[in-house]
């Protein structure tokens, strides 16, 4: 295939580190990265060219830097990937504004509006049969005068996570968990106190550690078909405020009736593009249940690329190719982690698993992203140590031992 496009992604993350190494690895070229900083895994690396602008993620901005480069590259077909929410919710606002030599492989803004936003997301799931946590939406002119239908411990979290984090303050986490109500309303109050004015869902807490935790990823083609599926088993999470529920540990496997729900789910509503969904297994139903959806690929995506399912592939042969795509939906077992191995040992608890990832280490099949042998400068190499280093304190910290 005669490399005829540039991938431009934008986001400094994991996310967009593992979807450039998709490429590099799939078709050996450098993407072009925008993010805000000059720093995090994407700085100094050799596989792509990074470019930091502290203003990357606010419209005007966004919208010169595409408009820019496209216009030097007014030859080449231009394929934009936004990493993280409110990138994509640029690219998807200004589809109308781009030129013709750009592709952006996104639902219409209306759309994403409505299932970023986690209580229109839900009525989503009613009608077409996906489980989800029992779920009360709380207002803020409700204040402390509500009664809800379950007990705690309660789990509480923004209906409008973008809307959400343009209004920090000191107590600011991603999710909260609360122990009795009087915890629930002092939360409530730092949120709405910090001039966040959206609903907030709160949610009946489902028992259980991060291994009963699943994350799927998914790919729908241009005409809205689910053509690849990828389920991972959560072994590990991030337990830090701002990282609470990012992923640490994942093992690929395969449920069909799971991916049956949610290919049907994607296709009632013409979904196109990659989504990635937040999933937790209730012992007391049997059923796994469903918290939000990312109208993204997560940033654990390269368990996805790891197991065999390149993600950079899906989108070239989709949009560049032009050719139909074959149903790929994984099957086959691999480990990915983005912590030292003797933190995924501490803190994961159920033997089984542990004896599982030993297997998998054993047999050479895992990951992880960002240490990749051609990005493998010195420089970059002791960040990314010192980075993994800093695991060890973190989970200390947050979890004990």
């Amino acid at each position: 295939m005669k490399k005829n496009f540039i991938p431009l992604l934008f986001a400094g993350d994991i996310n967009v580190y593992s979807v450039a190494r998709a490429f590099h690895e799939e078709y050996g070229i450098k993407p072009v990265v925008y993010g805000k900083y000059p720093t995090g895994p994407c700085y100094k690396s050799k596989i792509m060219d990074y470019n930091a602008n502290p203003k990357a993620d606010e419209q005007d901005t966004f919208l010169s830097l595409v408009l820019g480069f496209a216009n030097k590259h007014h030859s080449t077909t231009i394929l934009l990937i936004g990493c993280g929410d409110s990138y994509v919710q640029l690219i998807s606002a200004n589809k109308d504004r781009l030129p013709e030599n750009v592709i952006a492989p996104y639902i219409s803004v209306d759309l994403m509006n409505e299932l970023i936003h986690k209580e229109k997301f839900y009525d989503m799931c009613e009608k077409i049969g996906v489980d989800y946590p029992n779920t009360f939406v709380h207002k803020k002119e409700m204040a402390h005068n509500f009664d809800l239908p379950f007990e705690p411990p309660f789990i509480l979290k923004p209906s409008n996570g973008i809307e959400y984090w343009r209004h920090p303050f000191a107590a600011q986490k991603k999710v909260y968990k609360a122990d009795s109500r009087e915890e629930l309303d002092t939360i409530l109050d730092d949120i709405y106190g910090a001039g966040y004015e959206d609903s907030l869902i709160i949610q009946d807490f489902i028992p259980g550690d991060d291994t009963f935790m699943r994350v799927l990823t998914n790919y729908s083609d241009k005409h809205g078909q689910v053509k690849m599926m990828c389920l991972g088993h959560v072994l590990l999470e991030e337990h830090t405020p701002h990282g609470i529920g990012n992923h640490a540990v994942i093992i690929t496997e395969h449920n069909d009736t799971v991916e049956a729900q949610f290919k049907q789910l994607l296709e009632s509503m013409h979904y196109i593009g990659f989504s990635n969904f937040d999933i937790k297994y209730d012992t007391r139903d049997g059923k796994y249940k469903v918290f939000e959806i990312n109208t993204r690929q997560g940033r654990s995506n390269f368990y996805v690329t790891g197991a065999g399912a390149n993600v950079a592939k899906c989108l070239v042969e989709d949009y560049i190719e032009d050719k139909p795509l074959e149903e790929k939906f994984v099957k086959n077992k691999n480990l990915w982690l983005v912590v030292p191995k003797r933190v995924a040992f501490t803190y994961i608890k159920p033997a089984e698993y542990k004896k599982e990832m030993r297997e998998l280490f054993a047999a050479g099949k895992w990951v992880n992203p960002l240490f990749y042998a051609p990005d493998n400068g010195l420089g970059r190499k002791l960040k990314l140590i010192k980075s993994q280093l800093g695991h060890y304190v973190k989970f200390r910290k947050y979890l004990g031992k």
